[in-house]
């Protein structure tokens, strides 16, 4: 059996390993700081997006 390891995550997730609030991840992604798609009515944060915001790089 295969594993597979999400791509995504929340932004409550997102927002925990950047160290802030929920409430402050959620009205940073509306800002566009936070990498975001939308999959559905979900709003998702894709780990090498933020990865690649956080190492400084281009988006």
């Amino acid at each position: 059996m295969v594993e597979v390891t999400r791509q995504t995550i929340t932004i409550a997730e997102a927002a925990k390993a950047l160290g802030i609030g929920r409430n402050a991840g959620y009205e940073a992604a509306h800002r566009g700081e936070i990498p975001t798609i939308k999959i559905g009515k979900r709003i998702l944060v894709p780990r090498a997006a933020l990865d690649k915001m956080l190492r400084g790089e281009a988006a």
